[in-house]
């Protein structure tokens, strides 16, 4: 049996493909196809595994930054601002006018970014520990967020007049970053839960059946800012749901080609997946009840961006996939991603969670309300999916003009704080045998956006390894000075050697322990070195 994952440890063995080496799914992209060893079939795309450097990082910056960040309302507002009586509606109403004259195209144009230094916001990412920023590529607006060939309503052309992915991969690369693009404009996404709200009208009230903006064509942008751009190129032409769209798959396919083909991420993450999935809708998102999901495309999108990282790092495959499903006999394709949602137990191969401190897009009231998440709970959640081999990627979201908030800044330098003390325990870790001890390891599974019930306290610890050095990391701190670990019991079968010497990360004191047949007990000192999670290192004699 051929040994698919050797398959990518050298050019020499790719070429020994031979006539299987053309993977690019065929005609479906532009130009020659990029030789190498993926398929564009599952089998064949069970050779993918997770390169070492993203399993060394544990932590990614994402920055979810799209002209729906300028009126600062929160999430999907390039829909729920086109549907009468949802907030959104109402705020764009009364701050820019009615979107059958002021509609999403001039949202976009209202993009400056003056406020945006990505050079200082990238040091400041890297000082939080993050190895790998994240880019947003396009939202289901539409909307293209770099110098798009095939997209004129881009970054470059509208709005800020920059390219806004192109200019935050040479800053992440500068830092020693590696560099990701979340694709979010998937047909589905797009095609049918974005766009066919922009062609309606109100239902009531004094403009009710006069037509939003989403019907205008190239002629009716004569004497406007936007005269000669076609708006249909951003609102697509008019069409219900759940109708086909083989002109808009082909837009797609284009654009995501150039994506891939001008800035070679290191990291490319779909908001879809690769089953079909209902969306219903719901209070938040009404008028929905579409399909999402690309099964048909994403074994051909696969293959074609997988080779074409192996052809541009020599021969191996150093590039991370990641999309939100794919069938569970075929998980090992991908680098799994789980959307505000985490494991409960140690995962045989990497994984991510993403996650935001507010909304996904910048919303102002998280700031006025103080309501975003605090570190003390997303850092030692960060600390429960590193011990069970995962990453967090976590969404800072900017405001429209690219300058954080004072609450998001405030986060980013408590976060710079503890990774300051503890980051030893964190970057280039793996799982240890268990991931760990404590009340919250026998805690119920949580849903998707539950992080608010994430409970820890000092009985809740966590395990990495780094060659022979175990770290068992507190996530709580003990008011009597008694942190007690039964898994580290005299003849624990996890660990049967004796301990040479144990430290606290961030203090220079030494630390007074015993190890007996209850585990073993260590004696805190009144103050710990740093807040939410603390780390012992722990040697072997």
């Amino acid at each position: 049996m051929v040994n698919r994952r050797a398959v990518l440890s050298s050019a020499a063995a790719a070429i020994a493909l031979g006539g299987f080496a053309r993977a690019s799914g065929g005609s479906l992209f532009q130009g020659d196809a990029p030789e190498g060893p993926f398929l564009p079939f599952w089998d064949s795309l069970k050779a993918y595994r997770t390169p070492e450097w993203f399993r060394d990082a544990k932590l990614g910056i994402w920055a979810h930054w799209t002209p729906q960040c300028v009126p600062e309302q929160g999430d999907w507002y390039a829909r729920n601002m086109y549907i009468q009586g949802m907030p959104q509606y109402d705020y764009h109403v009364k701050t820019y006018g009615h979107p059958s004259k002021f509609g999403y195209k001039d949202i976009c144009h209202l993009w400056r970014a003056e406020r945006w230094d990505p050079e200082a916001l990238m040091r400041l990412y890297k000082r939080a520990g993050a190895e790998y920023f994240v880019a947003i590529a396009n939202h289901h607006d539409n909307f293209d967020c770099w110098n798009s060939k095939h997209q004129p309503w881009n970054s470059v052309n509208v709005g800020p007049k920059r390219d806004i992915v192109g200019t935050w991969a040479g800053i992440a690369r500068t830092h020693g970053l590696r560099f990701g693009v979340s694709y979010h404009a998937t047909p589905h996404r797009v095609w049918d839960e974005f766009l066919p709200v922009r062609y309606k009208s109100d239902a009531t009230g004094p403009l009710a059946g006069v037509p939003y903006d989403g019907l205008q064509t190239i002629a009716d942008g004569k004497g406007t800012w936007w005269e000669g751009m076609d708006p249909q190129l951003l609102n697509g032409k008019p069409h219900a749901k759940n109708t086909p769209a083989p002109e808009f798959v082909r837009h797609f396919l284009a654009r995501l080609q150039d994506l891939i083909d001008s800035y070679d991420p290191d990291l490319l993450y779909f908001d879809d997946s690769a089953t079909f999935d209902f969306d219903a809708g719901g209070p938040f998102a009404p008028d929905l009840k579409v399909w999402l999901g690309m099964p048909d495309l994403a074994p051909q999108i696969m293959a074609y961006y997988l080779n074409m990282n192996v052809r541009r790092h020599g021969g191996r495959l150093d590039g991370v996939l990641n999309l939100k499903q794919v069938p569970e006999p075929v998980w090992d394709t991908i680098t799994r991603d789980f959307e505000a949602a985490m494991e409960n137990s140690i995962q045989k191969d990497p994984w991510q969670t993403d996650a935001c401190i507010g909304g996904w897009h910048y919303d102002r009231s998280l700031l006025a309300n103080h309501a975003y998440q605090k570190p003390s709970t997303i850092i030692p959640m960060f600390v429960d999916i590193v011990s069970k081999n995962g990453n967090l990627l976590l969404n800072i979201p900017l405001p429209g003009h690219g300058e954080p908030d004072a609450d998001e800044m405030a986060f980013l330098h408590e976060l710079i704080a503890w990774q300051a003390v503890n980051n030893e325990a964190i970057k280039g870790t793996r799982p240890w045998k268990i991931y760990g001890e404590g009340p919250s390891t026998s805690a119920k599974k949580l849903g998707a956006y539950q992080f608010s019930a994430l409970k820890f306290d000092h009985r809740d610890i966590r395990f990495t390894t780094k060659g022979d050095t175990l770290y068992a990391i507190v996530l709580g701190w003990p008011a009597d000075g008694r942190i007690d670990i039964a898994s580290l019991a005299e003849g624990a079968p996890n660990y049967p050697q004796r301990i040479g010497r144990i430290e606290l990360l961030g203090s220079h004191k030494p630390v007074r322990w015993r190890r007996g047949p209850a585990g073993l007990h260590i004696e805190a000192p009144a103050t710990p070195p740093s807040k939410y999670a603390c780390a012992f290192r722990i040697r072997p004699a």
